[in-house]
């Protein structure tokens, strides 16, 4: 049975149940202090990693406080406090840190491991609404994350309970960053097939390398040059001297070029039918700049050089839409 409430209830609704969230996030803000420095502290400072652990609704909070820790510079793994007391509490070591969340700090599941944790002397970080709970007291450091009300009517279901919770871990994991040092480039790192990791890829990582690198000498007959260009794939092969730098390249266009003039195959060498000084990228070129450099130009491969102009790596526009960059 519905109850018989009108858009204009319903809209009105959701706002009280916002503002009650907004009213649970302004009160951690004057509680955040020497312990929420003091859990940083412990997050720098432990040589493992952050095993993060809660049950029920605080349970998927911490899952997702784990995954925002992990992909930021910080080492975390979530552990369900049910399963640790069964066997997985053997993922813990001495050079973890616990991270335990329990909005009563009397979850029996959690009280259940504490002696295990406390034997193997690694530091508790907990997040409670009660200071004075086992939980709390058992903490080396103890987060305060009391809401004055949840948003549930009843004042039963976590909700803006577990909203705190899940801002004050994002605080601890951006906090943390800040004081890694974590750039652009880490977390691109940590996330390889998002737009940022697409977008920070650099040219050695999409390139062509050893022998799947077309190249000849510039005394190789036009008709071994096509065979090179055509056994790799790449549409061109580059022209490079004795001692690996790049003289030229030779592409579609300068094969249409030497068929117009009636070049032979046979006799034609390929530094006569080469494009001199072409357009190159070295191995730190982000993958972004390749790309805007072949549509600048309209070119469809790029050959990869060092400081010293020797080929190391080529890389055509098929590379760049495999690893997502186009």
């Amino acid at each position: 049975m519905h109850l018989d409430y009108t858009d204009e209830d319903l809209v009105d609704l959701g706002r009280q149940a916002l503002t009650v969230e907004i009213d649970g996030l302004r009160a951690q803000l004057p509680r955040l202090g020497t312990d929420f420095a003091r859990a940083c502290r412990i997050c720098l400072n432990c040589r493992g990693r952050i095993v993060v652990t809660g049950m029920g609704k605080s349970g998927h909070i911490g899952g997702k406080i784990a995954a925002t820790l992990a992909s930021t510079g910080t080492p975390a793994f979530f552990v369900h406090p049910g399963e640790a007391s069964h066997g997985d509490v053997g993922m813990i070591t001495r050079d973890d840190a616990v991270l335990a969340l329990s909005n009563s700090g009397e979850t029996a599941e959690i009280l259940t491991i504490l002696p295990v944790i406390k034997r193997l002397g690694v530091p508790l970080i907990a997040f409670t609404g009660n200071p004075d709970s086992t939980l709390g007291q058992m903490a080396t450091v103890h987060l305060d994350i009391r809401v004055p009300a949840e948003a549930c009517p009843l004042n039963l279901a976590p909700t803006a309970s577990t909203t705190a919770a899940l801002a004050v871990g994002d605080a601890l994991a951006v906090a943390l960053l800040k004081a890694r040092g974590f750039t652009e480039e880490d977390f691109a790192r940590s996330h390889p097939a998002g737009a940022l990791g697409r977008r920070l890829l650099y040219v050695k990582d999409v390139m062509r390398t050893g022998v799947h690198v077309p190249k000849v000498r510039a005394d190789t007959t036009l008709a071994e040059g096509l065979l090179e260009v055509t056994s790799k794939g790449l549409g061109m092969t580059a022209i490079v001297d004795a001692a690996e730098r790049v003289l030229g390249v030779f592409t579609d266009g300068d094969l249409r070029r030497a068929l117009d003039r009636a070049a032979d195959l046979h006799s034609t060498r390929m530094d006569q039918v080469m494009t001199v000084q072409p357009k190159s990228v070295s191995p730190a070129t982000l993958a972004a700049e390749a790309v805007h450099l072949m549509e600048t130009h309209r070119i469809t491969s790029l050959v990869v050089i060092d400081t010293d102009g020797k080929i190391v790596g080529a890389l055509n526009v098929h590379d760049l839409l495999r690893a997502g960059v186009f």
